[in-house]
């Protein structure tokens, strides 16, 4: 929906409120055009249900609103005398048009400064949890989100298991498109496949102001523009957006590449503007190698099936490293073939050891239009050591649109900037012509900004050398710290705790520094601080 029909919209649902309510305000002493005027028909409304008047706030706050509006709703009802639990049913599940029976087939009197405390356990529970997820929505939606790293693209930076918090207003929170959707779930209810949200109706996009932009090499949180792996076909992009924008897969890469930056990935390091990228010092590029030692580099445990597993990491009381990823091993006696994802540092170091006889890099040679490459075309020879260069488009400025350009800007035009923008939008050809739905297209202007956000673990990592550019609309915030962190290869929760990594920052440089005993310091004072204000109170 645009703006304009959500304004119209709202418009009908002050007349719907107005004709339910208005013999119910002159009821209470209030005159009847009050209930007619928008926003301040709802401040009124609060003084005659005995409730603060910022309550207003939380009716125009999306999926909030969901929860508050019924409450209103119920306490509007119970502020005429209409308390029982009956009372209660209907008004609920006739969407509030019980009131129109209290307003015109009713004589009851307003009950003017009523006991708005709960009279029984059940109420009192009822009550707390209700704005317990009201609070935490407000939390979850405008300030900070907790998510955790599912794939090591980032590891060494970020490790798959670490739980971190993510900030809104960082970058600016965003409104939610989503109307209707359960409190804090984002696309499925937990243990089922059912979906948590309906599609419709959608807010258009809107973002409060940050007080940071994403700068080269910073670490965000987004929604996956192409939101499933069936999206990267180029042919099936346009038709393939299931999801708002708000309930799309949430990923974490690094944002290499900002607005008007020239991009090219050469041999596996990306270089911005014809110089190579400086990532900050706890950032650890890595690619995969082929290691031959004469002893096997891990253990051989024989699982239930007779095949093997492998420890996920060298130890470092054996070989004094502890960032080399071991996915596979060859050869049942000596000289032994593993399959392993590292960072350069490591290996400088494993190459110190005895037992290694040879360590290679993987090279990924351009192949001609590489259909597993985003922007790939018949000419174009690309892979995930080799790409571009390109430009990373940049709020209204403007691209030429040809043949070469157009696999790079197509799925902007037509979805980022179209279909998602409510606007139909359709690219054809015509020989040697390009058609925007059927007006010539030689030229483009962008109408946001864009990201190319990828993965520190450079031949592991599905990332924007896969699906193209992220839109500024996407972003959803910025990682600021860990506050807890899962070593899912050990058993017992206490074991598999990474405490080193517990209450660690996320950005800044040198070593990692763990915040928890500070943490733990302040919960401890905070927690005999109210317990003897308390005892002080009785």
């Amino acid at each position: 929906m645009t703006f304009l029909q959500w304004f119209i919209f709202f418009l009908i649902v002050q007349a719907i409120h107005f004709a339910g309510t208005w013999k119910l305000y002159v009821k209470a002493g209030r005159k009847a055009w009050k209930a007619a005027v928008p926003v301040y028909n709802a401040v009124v409304l609060m003084g005659i249900i005995n409730r603060p008047k910022w309550w207003t706030i939380l009716l125009f706050i999306p999926i909030v609103n969901l929860i508050m509006i019924p409450v209103v709703w119920v306490e509007t009802a119970r502020s005429f005398g209409f308390t029982s639990y009956k009372d209660t049913a209907l008004t609920i599940f006739t969407l509030g048009f019980y009131l129109y029976y209290i307003n015109y087939a009713t004589d009851t009197p307003y009950r003017e400064g009523r006991d708005i405390n709960p009279t029984s356990s059940s109420g009192e529970w009822t009550s707390s949890i209700l704005f317990a997820i009201v609070a935490a929505t407000i939390v979850h939606t405008y300030f900070m989100q907790p998510f955790v790293i599912p794939t090591s693209s980032l590891e060494k930076t970020l490790l798959v298991g670490d739980w971190l918090f993510v900030s809104k207003f960082h970058y600016g929170a965003r409104t939610p498109n989503t109307t209707v959707a359960t409190p804090m779930l984002h696309d499925t209810i937990y243990g089922t496949k059912t979906k948590s949200y309906l599609s419709k109706p959608q807010l258009p996009y809107f973002r409060l102001p940050g007080f940071q932009s994403i700068k080269n090499n910073d670490i965000v949180v987004f929604n996956w523009p192409v939101d499933t792996l069936v999206d990267i076909n180029p042919g099936s992009m346009r038709g393939s957006v299931k999801k708002p924008i708000d309930k799309k897969s949430n990923y974490v890469k690094r944002a290499v590449g900002i607005p008007g930056d020239s991009l090219e990935v050469r041999d596996g390091y990306v270089y911005i503007n014809g110089k190579q990228n400086d990532l900050p010092d706890r950032a650890r590029i890595q690619f995969s190698y082929e290691i031959v030692s004469k002893t096997l580099l891990v253990k051989r445990v024989t699982n239930a099936g007779g095949g093997y597993s492998f420890p996920t990491e060298l130890t470092n009381e054996r070989y004094e490293i502890s960032d080399i990823y071991l996915s596979n091993v060859e050869g049942d006696s000596g000289p032994y073939t593993h399959v392993a994802q590292a960072s350069e540092a490591a290996i400088a170091k494993l190459k110190n050891n005895n037992n290694i006889i040879s360590i290679t890099r993987n090279k990924y040679d351009p192949i001609e239009n590489n259909s597993s490459m985003f922007g790939h075309k018949p000419g174009r020879a690309s892979s995930v050591d080799h790409f571009g260069p390109i430009y990373i488009p940049e709020k209204g400025k403007t691209v030429a649109i040809n043949s070469e350009t157009l696999p790079y800007y197509e799925r902007i035009i037509e979805v980022y900037e179209g279909y998602e923008m409510g606007e139909e939008r359709s690219i054809t050809r015509n020989g040697n012509q390009i058609l925007l739905n059927g007006e010539p297209l030689t030229e483009y202007t962008f109408k946001q900004d864009y990201y190319w956000m990828m993965g520190d673990n450079r031949h592991n990592s599905q990332d924007a050398r896969s699906w193209g550019y992220v839109p500024y609309n996407h972003v959803v915030g910025k990682p600021v710290f860990v506050w807890l962190s899962l070593d899912k290869n050990k058993n017992g929760f206490f074991n598999s705790i990474r405490w080193d990594r517990v209450f660690t920052t996320v950005g800044g440089d040198g070593k990692l520094v763990s915040y928890r005993y500070w943490f733990l310091g302040f919960l401890i004072l905070y927690i005999g601080w109210s317990f003897f204000r308390k005892k002080k109170k009785k």
